[in-house]
């Protein structure tokens, strides 16, 4: 089943909890929380406090993406506030398995993102230790950027061997210039959790926009 993801850097933040009631009513799925510290990527977002008050305003499925040089303290923070999932990434400077660990035995799901230049091979050593996989579909820091169609062949390789190791559970999501033209190629390739910003908050028929990124192929 394909699922979707609303990229909070997207919503007005001055109208946040209407703007996840509208996520919700539109039949979105999960609200997507892009955590940046402005040393992994450029830009600083949103901490653990504002994901406390999202959590406070919704009962909709928090997916939290940690875009954060060292994860490690984070970990408990987000998962006290209230996130359902906590993803981080690759690349970050930490514990790759023992940080997954950690997430799953605060009660929470587990995920490894890769930035698009990252070989998707890296994963797979942590693949069982996974819920979810993010495959970042832009570079990571800023909304709006355009697809990089060079990672639909990444998603499709994390799927066939994720399949093979007898992982079909495993939810592939991708983040980054996602609208109803690449969702389909996304979607052919593996993909089944769709984040998206832009393409869904300025949408005039949100809930349009929606069915349409979560129509099969």
């Amino acid at each position: 089943m394909i699922k979707t993801s609303a990229s909070l850097l997207a919503c007005n933040l001055a109208q946040i909890a209407l703007e996840i009631s509208r996520c919700k009513k539109s039949g979105v799925d999960w609200i997507h929380v892009d955590v940046m510290d402005g040393v992994f990527v450029d830009q600083i977002t949103y901490g653990s406090p504002l994901l406390k008050s999202v959590r406070a305003s919704t009962d909709m499925f928090l997916d939290v993406h940690l875009m954060v040089e060292d994860p490690t303290k984070q970990i408990k923070l987000f998962a006290e506030a209230g996130a359902d999932l906590i993803t981080i990434h690759a690349e970050s400077f930490c514990n790759i398995s023992e940080l997954l660990k950690q997430i799953r035995k605060l009660g929470k799901k587990a995920a490894l993102a890769v930035k698009p230049m990252t070989p998707i091979e890296t994963v797979f050593p942590y693949l069982e230790l996974c819920d979810m996989v993010l495959v970042m579909t832009v570079e990571p820091g800023y909304g709006g950027q355009a697809f990089i169609p060079e990672t639909v062949e990444k998603i499709a390789k994390l799927r066939k061997t994720a399949d093979q190791l007898g992982l079909k559970d495993l939810d592939i999501q991708v983040d980054g210039g996602i609208n109803e033209k690449t969702a389909d190629l996304v979607k052919k390739a593996g993909a089944n959790v769709l984040v998206s910003g832009t393409t869904l908050f300025k949408a005039e028929n949100m809930k349009q926009v929606c069915d349409e990124l979560k129509k099969p192929v």
